[in-house]
């Protein structure tokens, strides 16, 4: 009898349709009494915009005894929930049944699938779905074990199974986590019937909801739920994405090249749909594709799970990512990708004959990314192997947790890598200033197997979202990465920009196999320093730890050290859920907070900064918002990245008026609300349009030229650019080019670009060059007297590819050696040959070359090149030969395009080095030559100069745990707008273009200790700078005016305090490792322009006397008066030299020093008169000398001059002419080498020898 009607039942049930699931119960927060809150939050306005925690219990229809639950975080319902947009109750039943809600005649396993909703404005909400099975009989639900055994003890037979749901909605995807709680949950209800089971949800979904989100950082939150630990993890930083999933899921699934086809779809913006027969692996697996693109983002529709109702979504006509089960493979036949999870098949369903062809992602980036794919260690089972078994369920999940955590990181950063090797070189064709990148030039640049990948992918929203990112210069994991891995090469190019060109090191490594280019790293030295031969420059300081560099950049990667997590444990959230319950969890959280801050060491302020975070949360949901708002000021001075903006001026907003008038009494929190505030009425609308480069259509005046040159990318100097719009016109009344001229020209010299990327020399001559040499120009071939040939320019030398059965190199002449150019004709039979000489120094040969026609340009070129070198050598400058080549470069393309009588003429006027060195014969003065030792732009990759506000040099020093280029030395240089250009000053090359701290000008630089540099600013803010991660986390906001002054008291070598001074006379003494102020002084008068420290007493220079007061009480001990009877004139700046007991000051608009002897003030100061000085505008004391910076004249031109005032003689040991502009700062680089910047003239920084 029991059989037959067990089979009735199978039979009965087999032939059912599919039942209509429904929500039953709905739980969203708070889940405590509006009564409760009320009492506790009286006068609060910040709570009441919650509502009351409610239960949504449905009329149950009589038969279908079907349930589905929907708890936590936010849900609808028709009282007094409001419900998120992104959340539709009438589909969130069928997505969590998507193949179907079927009663069965057996228990089925629990499982758990996962769901991702998204709004229309593209936010994501993310849930968890947890399916389990409840016996039913006689009209009555229960849970599995328990309502089985109880037939069995009465006689009665269970008929069926029902399925039933439980749904976590989250705003953030804690994927793991949540399986984790639900797997927790469902262990829970199996003992309890039908409304038990409803309590326990409703306390499920309370606890979850008590759980704070951590704040971005090295973070995770820990809480225990029988019987299991749940980690919540943080994202790494605030722009990183949450990562709570097996990142490497896609990599057992598909192979490498399967994934790297996948991303060009996904890259190309198609429409997808992944297949699979399990619900969870669609989920996840289109989740990691997602993560795999950071920082670049899908744009587009993603639903990555469809249920059987929502079929018809495939049909839509644009692009989007969905999800299916197999099951409805044939079903789906639109012109679609498909993608079977299952088997690793890659397929295109398309109604007409021809094959979709997917691009190949650009061959080297897919080569470097199998390699390092097919390195990764995928497979936990086998990291087992050699380990003890584990007895401790706690200690698996742990194990597994930390393998999981690594594993991730590095398909994170494999994945990252490959989308910067395929974008790497966007930004050499991208023009900052106008917001143009020039498709076109970008396209031909590519490999001709790359470029159907790059059409594509370049006319996607991706792309054109992941453009404006590299306009507005984000530094994201992106920018990172390409700055991390970018080559000494790449380096110089930002500080050189000249002409793409293929250095001789490239074009040797393309005769290198394959495999030898993908693990090779290029490391290339400065160039034209050898060539120059500077004797013994800082390039070669020999006090500076050399540091080989020649690791290849995919070791780098994979040893990198991986950060360390802290994990930090939730207090237990006791039930049943009475206020006095989240009361005491709350007090419980705070005071564990308040202990880790307290037991924390001040150095690890990341650590402390997340501790801050948190507990400011805590006192929001206590009601106490001062406190709260104490904890996010706090985060000033440990991690600004992470300071809550909009929730704190939310905070502000919604104050008490008593509260209101409290925190206007405590001076930090009044400054913090005013900071909040203001930043509100100033928010700045972001310049997001990027336009594509287009040729002219109309005629261009001066200005509009300008512009058009400068998006082209061709040149930026708009110096340069006025010299080529003089030649274009040559002849022209109206000075304006037409369209057609403007083409040419462009055409002329893209064209001569693609030929020089062409050009291979054979093996023989290139290991004559330098491997950082480029080949420029080749002449046709021609006869010379070395024989017949081509000429062919570098940046360094002329030399003829001389042409028969094996070229060879014979040398012309290097720049620097050519004594005489001329351009002359030589008799052959009736005709004159137009012929180019060239003597050259220590050789008696003349070089003549019969150029015909190109002889009148080549005349131009070499002449050029060699003025060009010569004002590099004489200078120290390297970039004056780049400005020559430019120039060169640019005759040559003036002469292509006009093809006229005129051209020659034209191409006259780019001869700048030439002209000048004719016009105005500038000799160096040797004392001058002498000193210098080398010359450096930091605006180089500006379109003018700018002006250098303070300098300031680090010495290298090498930690186990950095990058190679952070051990190296360092030079900080501030330009205008609160600009920061750092050089790494083993190479002189630009290491970060460039940090922005504020919006005004910046006034102090000091390398506080090993691992931040501080830098005042006129906007009153105090910015630090962390060495080792290169970024800027923390300020101080205690000044009120323009901070004029930072300095650093040692003891024993160690930092022990920094003191820092304001115009308005306030210094403040700070604790280096806190942060915290120590002591605060306000001096008797304002105008406070610098200090100095000696035997425990401050010299404060105010413009009108020197004060000197004691560190530790500051009272005052001394006072030099303005002795001057001059109004107008007040203090500039002073220095100290306290084993003569002398302090030496200058005085604004003066070229005087005055000494004072300190044992004696009374006295009248000794007075040194620097001779044609103008105004003296710095100085530092390094040894015995004083290094003084000032404006003066020049054979009637504008020169910044330094004076090496000897201490012991009181008179000047040098006069160096260095600049062109006014010296506006100094610094010294271990009192052996003296660095100055000059005014926005110029906007140079020169590097002398000291001593």
């Amino acid at each position: 009898g029991l059989s037959g009607q067990s089979c009735f039942a199978k039979l009965k049930l087999r032939n059912l349709p599919p039942l209509d699931p429904e929500v039953l119960s709905v739980f969203v927060p708070p889940f405590i009494s509006r009564d409760d809150v009320q009492m506790i939050n009286t006068g609060n306005n910040f709570n009441k915009g919650k509502r009351r925690s409610f239960r949504k219990k449905k009329e149950r229809p009589k038969i279908e005894n079907v349930r589905s639950f929907n708890g936590e975080q936010k849900a609808p319902d028709p009282e007094d929930v409001v419900v998120p947009k992104d959340i539709d109750l009438i589909a969130l039943p069928q997505l969590c049944f998507p193949g179907g809600l079927y009663v069965t005649s057996e228990s089925k396993e629990d499982h758990i699938h996962f769901l991702v909703f998204t709004d229309v404005c593209g936010n994501r909400t993310y849930g968890v779905v947890a399916q389990y099975y409840q016996s039913m009989q006689d009209g009555s639900t229960s849970s599995n074990g328990q309502g089985h055994w109880e037939s069995l003890q009465t006689g009665k037979v269970p008929v069926c199974f029902v399925p039933c749901a439980v749904c976590v909605i989250s705003r953030y995807p804690y994927f793991n986590a949540l399986k984790d709680c639900l797997s927790c949950l469902l262990v829970q209800l199996r003992p309890f019937r039908d409304l038990d089971v409803e309590e326990h949800i409703k306390e499920f979904a309370a606890k979850l909801f008590l759980i704070p989100s951590p704040p971005p950082g090295p973070l995770h939150l820990v809480f225990h739920m029988k019987p299991l630990q749940i980690i919540i993890p943080s994202r790494e930083d605030p722009d990183s994405p949450i990562i709570d999933l097996d990142l490497h899921l896609p990599l057992l699934c598909f192979k490498p090249e399967q994934v790297l086809q996948i991303m060009t779809c996904i890259l190309t913006e198609q429409r997808i749909v992944f297949f699979s027969s399990d619900w969870a692996l669609l989920t996840l697996v289109a989740e990691c594709f997602m993560l795999y693109l950071h920082p670049l983002q899908w744009q587009h529709t993603f639903v990555p799970i469809l249920s059987r109702q929502m079929l018809d979504f495939v049909m839509a006509p644009t692009s989007f990512l969905m999800g299916c089960h197999t099951d409805h493979f044939d079903e789906v036949s639109e012109d679609l990708i498909l993608i079977n999870i299952d088997n690793g098949d890659i397929s295109h369903s398309k109604v007409v004959e021809e094959e979709l062809e997917i691009p190949d992602v650009p061959a080297q980036a897919a080569e470097t990314f199998i390699k390092r794919v097919e390195g990764l260690q995928l497979h936990f089972d086998l990291e087992l192997c050699h380990l003890r078994a584990s007895t401790d369920l706690g200690e698996v999940q742990t194990r597994r947790r930390a393998w999981q955590q690594k594993l991730n990181m590095d398909v994170q950063q494999t994945m990252l890598q490959l989308i910067v090797n395929i974008f790497r070189e966007v930004k050499d064709h991208l023009n900052y200033e106008h917001r143009v990148f020039n498709s076109e030039e970008f396209l031909k640049t590519r490999a001709i197997g790359d470029q159907p990948f790059y059409k594509k992918v370049l006319e996607t929203y991706m792309f054109h979202s992941f453009l404006k990112a590299r306009l507005n210069r984000k530094m994201d994991a992106f920018a990172r990465l390409d700055l991390s891995t970018r080559s000494e090469e790449d380096r110089l190019d930002l500080m050189f920009p000249t002409p793409r060109r293929l250095t001789i090191e490239k074009m040797a490594s393309r005769r290198v196999s394959a495999d030898r280019r993908a693990s090779r790293r290029m490391v290339i030295s400065m160039p034209n320093l050898q060539d120059i031969q500077l004797p013994e420059g800082p390039t070669r300081n020999s006090s500076l730890r050399k540091v080989g560099t020649g690791l290849s950049t995919a070791f780098k990667l994979n040893t990198a050290p991986s950060k360390s997590i802290t994990t930090f444990k939730i207090p237990e959230i006791h039930f049943p859920l009475m206020f006095q319950c989240v009361h005491s969890y709350y007090t419980d959280f705070f005071n564990h907070l308040s202990k880790a801050i307290s037991t924390l060491p001040p150095e690890n302020s990341a650590l402390l900064a997340r501790y801050f975070y948190l507990r400011g949360l805590v006192s929001l949901m206590q009601g106490k918002l001062l406190s709260a708002l104490s904890d996010f000021q706090n985060l000033e001075k440990t991690d600004l990245r992470i300071f809550p903006t909009d929730l704190v001026r939310k905070i502000v907003e919604t104050l008490p008026r008593s509260e209101r008038l409290q925190a206007d009494r405590r001076p930090e929190l009044k400054r913090l609300i005013s900071r909040v505030m203001e930043k509100q009425r100033e928010v700045l609308k972001i310049d997001d349009h990027v336009k594509n480069f287009e040729l002219p259509k109309t005629h261009m005046q001066l200005d509009d030229f300008v512009k058009r040159i400068q998006e082209s990318g061709i040149v930026r100097d708009i110096d340069t650019i006025h010299r080529l719009f003089d030649a274009l016109t040559v002849g022209e009344y109206e000075k304006q080019i037409d369209p057609e001229t403007f083409r040419d020209f462009y055409n002329y010299w893209k064209e001569t670009e693609a030929e020089a990327q062409e050009v291979n020399l054979p093996p023989a001559v290139i290991e004559h060059l330098d491997k950082n040499e480029c080949v420029y120009k080749l002449s046709c071939s021609v006869k010379t007297s070395y024989g017949v040939g081509k000429i062919a320019l570098t940046q360094k030398r002329l030399f003829l590819l001389t042409e028969g059965g094996h070229p060879g190199y014979v040398p012309i002449a290097a720049f620097r050696d050519i004594e005489d150019v001329k351009s002359t004709t030589v008799a052959f039979l009736l005709l004159r040959i137009p012929t180019l000489r060239i003597k050259t120094l220590h050789k008696k040969e003349v070089f003549d070359a019969n150029l015909k026609t190109e002889c009148d340009l080549w005349y131009l070129i070499v002449k050029e090149m060699w003025a060009g070198k010569k004002m590099a050598y004489d200078h120290k400058d390297p970039q004056y030969i780049q400005q020559a080549l430019t120039n060169v470069l640019l005759m040559d393309a003036v002469v292509g395009a006009l093809q006229s009588s005129k051209s020659i003429y034209a191409a006259s006027k780019l001869s700048y080095f030439d002209r000048m060195k004719n016009e105005v014969p500038m000799m160096v003065p040797k004392t001058t030559s002498e000193t210098l030792k080398h010359k450096i732009n930091p605006s180089a990759a500006e379109t003018f100069p700018q002006a250098i506000d303070v300098l300031l040099y680090t010495p290298g020093h090498l930690d186990p745990s950095e990058r190679l280029d952070n051990a190296h030395p360092k030079l900080w240089c501030a330009l205008n707008e609160g600009k920061v250009v750092v050089f790494d000053a083993s190479t002189w090359s630009i290491q970060q273009h460039c940090f922005k701290m504020g919006r005004s000008k910046l006034t102090c630089m000091v390398m506080v200790e090993q691992s931040q540099v501080w830098i005042g600013s006129q906007d009153s803010i105090i910015y630090i700078i962390n060495t080792h991660s290169m970024s800027c986390n923390k300020q101080l906001n205690d000044h009120r005016s323009d901070v004029t002054d930072i300095i650093v008291e040692k003891k024993n070598g160690t930092p022990s305090e920094a003191y820092s001074s304001s115009l308005d006379g306030m210094v403040i003494a700070w604790n280096i490792s806190t942060l915290k102020v120590n002591r605060v002084f306000q001096l008797p008068c304002q105008n406070l322009t610098s200090m100095k420290l000696h035997n425990d007493q401050l010299w404060c220079c105010t413009r009108s006397c020197i004060l000197v007061v004691s560190i530790d009480e500051f009272q005052l001990q001394m006072k030099i008066e303005h002795h001057l009877r001059d109004v107008c004139s007040s203090f500039l700046g002073f220095q100290l030299f306290p084993e003569r007991d002398e302090v030496w000051a200058s005085y604004s608009g003066s070229s005087d020093l005055y000494v004072w002897n300190t044992k004696d003030l009374s006295s009248t100061p000794q007075k040194i008169h620097l001779q044609d000085c103008s105004e003296i505008t710095c100085m530092i004391r390094v040894k015995n000398q004083l290094w003084v910076g000032s404006s003066g004249k020049l054979q009637g031109k504008s020169k910044g001059k330094i004076y090496v005032v000897s201490a012991e003689r009181k008179s000047v040991d040098k006069e160096l002419v260095g600049h062109a502009d006014a010296v506006k700062a100094l610094c010294s680089a271990e009192d052996r080498y003296v660095l100055s910047g000059s005014g926005k003239e110029e906007g140079k920084i020169a590097i002398w020898k000291a001593g």
